[in-house]
Order: structure tokens, then sequence, then C-alpha cells
């Protein structure tokens, strides 16, 4: 029975949940996805989703509800996480734009420019090219982070916006700039679920 915890404080939780459950059923695989939002919810997590949202926001809120530091420790302890736009700046090392007091879980081995692709109104879609897929993916990008630089060779890249890489991988972390929750399309939540079976 695999448990999906999806990191509630702010954001758009209800997609993800609602695109993981959907990721379950094409698996074949029985489980149950839960809105995250205290440590005692993480007790049997088979994977933890960090949505979009404020990155400031976010961190400030998982520091003060008790989920930072158990959330960073099962990150390296090998539990599966996947970051999507502010998910992949909680998840990144190094951050362009980042204000002195927010905690980041550094398990990511990449540089991101936090605001990189502007405000609201610059948001777009784009056909994305997946490591995993035959078939390209519609990118939504809302306010999104940019990956600028991978910091070590444990970091592969996954998705491709044209040449650049907009979506990576290192071990159990999967970090992407892009909403794949946005979308009908429910293969990057299989293929990253598939590292809690």
């Amino acid at each position: 029975m695999v448990k999906v915890g999806v990191i509630g404080l702010q954001g758009d939780v209800s997609e993800h949940i609602e695109a993981a459950k959907k990721a379950l059923e094409n698996l074949g695989v029985s489980g149950e996805v839960i809105w995250l939002k205290k440590p005692e919810q993480l007790e049997g997590v088979s994977a933890i989703i960090i949505p979009g949202g404020e990155s400031t926001t976010i961190s400030r809120l998982m520091v003060k509800n008790g989920l930072f530091e158990p959330v960073k420790k099962l990150g390296e302890e090998g539990l599966p996480i996947m970051g999507t736009c502010a998910g992949l700046i909680m998840l990144s090392k190094e951050i362009i734009g980042a204000t002195p007091e927010q905690k980041f879980l550094e398990l990511l081995d990449v540089k991101v420019n936090r605001n990189a692709y502007g405000r609201q109104v610059d948001s777009f879609e784009a056909p994305i090219k997946l490591a995993f897929s035959d078939e390209p993916v519609i990118g939504v990008f809302i306010r999104a982070p940019r990956i600028v630089e991978l910091l070590s060779d444990k970091v592969k890249p996954i998705a491709w916006l044209g040449d650049r890489v907009v979506g990576v991988e290192q071990d159990n972390i999967i970090g992407l700039e892009f909403h794949p929750e946005l979308t009908d399309d429910t293969r990057v939540h299989e293929y990253f679920l598939r590292k809690a079976l």
C-alpha cells in the first residue's frame, strides 16, 4: 500500500493530489494520497511531493509546522521526493534571488534562479521532451525558477525545453521547473511514483 504525502501548506496542493491518485490508478497500484500538514502524518509515507506556490511561504510554514527537519532527513535517507516550481527551489542546494531568512532542504545538487521567468503574465505552456517517454508532455511554466547549473554528476537531466534542461533527477529526488499536475497527463507522476514501489 503506497502512501503519498503532498505538502499542503500553500500552493497547488489539490491538483497534485488528484494527479498522484490518477497516476497510482494508471500504474495499477493501490494507495492513498494525503494532504500533508503535520509531522505525525509522515508516519509510513512512501513518497512526498512539494508543490508549486511561493517558496518563501512554503519554507516558513514547513519550519513553523515542524515538517522541515523530518522531511529533510527522510530525503537524505532515500525517500522519494518530487518538487515542482517552488518545490524545486525548496529542494535546491543554491538559489539565486533567495532572501536571507529562507531555509532550503538542499537535497538536490543544482543552482536555480528563483524568478527567472518573470511575473505571472510571463507564464506559458510548451512541449517538454522526457528522458523516460517517446512522446513529449505539455509543460506549464508559471513564474517558474530556472535550473542554471548542475552542481554534481549525480544529477541527471530528465526533461528538456528545446535544448535547455527543465527537469532533473538525483537518486530519489526529482526537481521540475514546470507543473505536471496542471495537465491531464500523469506520466511524470507515474515515473516519480515508481520510485516508491
